[in-house]
């Protein structure tokens, strides 16, 4: 487990996702990305790489429109293990014929591509933390092209789906208003910015290179993705213990924002609408 996944870090873990057609995203999300079903219904599914925590879990919408300019989801990102779990998932992407991007960001090495309905994966693995490039409280990051052979070169392993050790990563949302956004995640939810791009903010956690990034590429003012639109549902972000919980809430309220208690969480939502689910 990754140091900046688990106390005491705040961290993303499972992200629901609205799909149009559900048997069609568990193909995919089965065949194409490696993960496997830990329970299904005739309209949801919950789907893990070590069969016993859910990373991603799908709900299947009636009269669904398809994937506009809106907030919401831009990408969730897994995070594999190793640079070797890596290569062995780009032979596989290769092999397939699956359309993806890449992109090394310095900090990580990174695919990208999309599910049936459009919704954004990144698969990663980060460098070690010990190359990662500091200038003050800032972390260095850019985009260039990968290393594809020198990624390929480091395994031969046969594709058996995503390693057990896979997480989620992070998650990177469309927002309509990036300061608003801002305010929210870190006065609010007490992220740190750690890197900035053109229209873009990276936030961390325990000196991450990122735990959420918010955009505003999708349009400034976007409207949030419609109830019956495919892309985020909602998101998990998990605090190291009740204390901190509640502190984060408190702060939460006193920014104006509602929080709603359910079964053995709270709910809430960023300034763009972006339902998030806090838990410990």
């Amino acid at each position: 487990m990754s140091i900046f996944h688990q106390p005491p870090a705040i961290y993303v873990n499972e992200v629901n996702i609205k799909v149009s057609n559900l048997l069609n995203s568990i193909q995919f999300y089965k065949d194409i990305i490696g993960l496997k079903v830990l329970a299904q219904t005739e309209t949801t599914a919950k789907l893990s790489a070590d069969g016993k925590t859910t990373l991603v879990s799908l709900k299947q919408i009636e009269h669904a429109q398809p994937k506009s300019r809106t907030a919401g989801l831009y990408h969730f990102a897994l995070l594999l293990p190793s640079r070797k779990s890596l290569s062995v998932f780009l032979r596989h992407l290769v092999q397939t014929g699956y359309p993806f991007g890449a992109g090394d960001h310095l900090v990580s090495e990174a695919l990208y591509l999309d599910d049936p309905d459009g919704n954004g994966i990144e698969v990663y693995s980060d460098r070690p933390e010990s190359k990662w490039v500091w200038k003050e409280d800032l972390v260095v990051m850019s985009t260039e092209h990968i290393d594809a052979r020198g990624i390929l070169q480091e395994s031969q392993s046969p594709w058996e789906g995503l390693p057990a050790e896979t997480i989620m990563g992070h998650i990177h949302l469309h927002v309509s208003n990036l300061n608003e956004a801002k305010e929210f995640y870190t006065k609010g939810l007490g992220f740190d910015v750690v890197s900035h791009y053109p229209q873009a903010i990276f936030m961390t956690s325990e000196k991450y290179h990122h735990h959420i990034a918010i955009n505003t590429w999708a349009g400034i003012g976007v409207p949030l993705t419609p109830e019956n639109g495919v892309g985020l549902n909602w998101y998990e972000i998990v605090y190291p213990n009740e204390t901190e919980r509640k502190d984060m809430i408190h702060r939460l309220q006193s920014l104006g924002y509602n929080v709603l208690k359910e079964s053995n969480y709270y709910v809430t939502k960023d300034p763009s609408g972006n339902q998030i689910r806090l838990t410990i």
